[in-house]
């Protein structure tokens, strides 16, 4: 166990697996515990020298038991746990703008039109027509998540399975499942696109609906270039993202890698077929949503797929928030309440009956950006070509 817990300390590339880097600091969350670089790479040595053995864990349990040790060893879990949340970016941000809110109140996002087309000519001493404003807004507020994990004293004792030692990745894994989800369900619904975000008055549906492909990818881009701000001028957009459910993976990268794609020409007398280099990859990115069949559990979850222009280019489609100071995931661990005064055994656990409990928590929420104007950074197709 130990050496697990080692082996995941020293391979948290989210840190540049540096001890220095990893310990060269407090702990983020775990109260207000001050623990130097040099007690850190202490406690950490501890957990290298215990052995897979009884007595080796044993010794390691009384010496966390007679110093700052058992404080420290929580410092250790926290960093593991942000390790491994910060491990791998998630793909939600490639097409979802992310925010910081600072607290639990409704926050609004506030959007202008008006005043931006082309400008009318003057004839000499002509008035100056005013133009139009006119501002919208979306709103929404950021919504506690968590979770706790209870273990006995003897679970610990026979932990064979290793529970304690992944309590980190377990958390974290959950923390980034939750964030996946929660941005999946902004833009998919249990048919699919969801109904709120994709509509036919938005002319943000590609037409027929068609099923994945480099004529219908073509289309799509299409709908997506003709759209038009308050004004009726053209939104530029130079980067996309397609987003796809797994089962979309395979036909998604034989068309963005494809070294060149073939185009009939009809402009002619005669029909002709042009080779043409793949643009496609160099303006589309590609991101696979596990969630998307999860979320759509009616129908088109496996066939349906978007594209996202740049969340940083304009007005974004959704978004994403996290309270301010806690963009991560919290995590802590319960207090001892008891101590040894005689005997063998340790005095980490609860006193009325010997459990041990960490607990998660994480704050976020978001939005579809549908009232200022964020339907028309994003098309959709359900993919059944009806």
């Amino acid at each position: 166990m130990a050496e697990k817990i080692l082996e995941a300390v020293e391979s948290l590339r989210a840190e540049e697996a540096s001890i220095q880097n990893l310990f060269g600091g407090l702990g983020t969350k775990l109260g207000t515990f001050k623990a130097s670089p040099q007690q850190l790479m202490e406690a950490q040595g501890l957990i290298a020298g215990a052995q897979k053995t009884r007595r080796g864990m044993r010794l390691m349990e009384e010496a966390l038991t007679t110093s700052d040790f058992p404080l420290l060893f929580a410092d250790i879990l926290d960093r593991t746990l942000l390790g491994y949340y910060r491990e791998t970016t998630p793909t939600w941000q490639m097409y979802c703008h992310r925010s910081t809110v600072p607290d639990f109140r409704n926050v609004k996002r506030f959007a202008v039109d008006g005043a931006e087309s082309t400008l009318p000519p003057l004839k000499e001493r002509g008035e100056y027509r005013e133009a139009p404003l006119q501002d919208k807004k979306d709103e929404y507020a950021v919504t506690k998540f968590g979770r706790r994990i209870d273990l006995s004293w003897e679970t610990l004792i026979d932990d064979d399975l290793d529970a304690f030692t992944r309590t980190p990745e377990r958390l974290a894994r959950a923390a980034r499942r939750s964030e996946m989800k929660f941005a999946t369900e902004l833009f998919v619904g249990k048919k699919g696109p969801h109904e709120k975000l994709y509509k036919t008055s938005f002319k943000n549906v590609v037409t027929g609906n068609p099923a994945l492909s480099i004529e219908a990818l073509q289309q799509a881009m299409l709908v997506m270039a003709e759209m038009k701000d308050f004004d009726g001028e053209p939104i530029n957009i130079d980067a996309i993202t397609l987003v796809v459910p797994p089962a979309l993976k395979v036909t998604a990268k034989n068309i963005l890698n494809a070294q060149q794609i073939w185009v009939n020409n009809e402009g002619g007398t005669e029909k002709q077929r042009l080779i043409a280099e793949n643009w496609m990859k160099n303006e589309v990115t590609l991101a696979v949503e596990s969630y998307i069949p999860i979320v759509a559990t009616e129908e088109h979850g496996s066939t349906s797929w978007f594209l996202f222009a740049s969340p940083g280019e304009g007005r974004p489609a959704i978004e994403m928030g996290f309270l301010r100071g806690y963009e991560d995931p919290s995590l802590y661990e319960r207090a001892p309440t008891s101590r040894r005064i005689g005997g063998g055994g340790d005095a980490l656990e609860s006193f009325d009956d010997d459990s041990y409990a960490w607990r998660i928590r994480h704050v976020l929420g978001g939005t579809r950006l549908v009232e200022t104007g964020g339907f028309k950074a994003t098309v959709a197709s359900n993919g059944s070509g009806a």
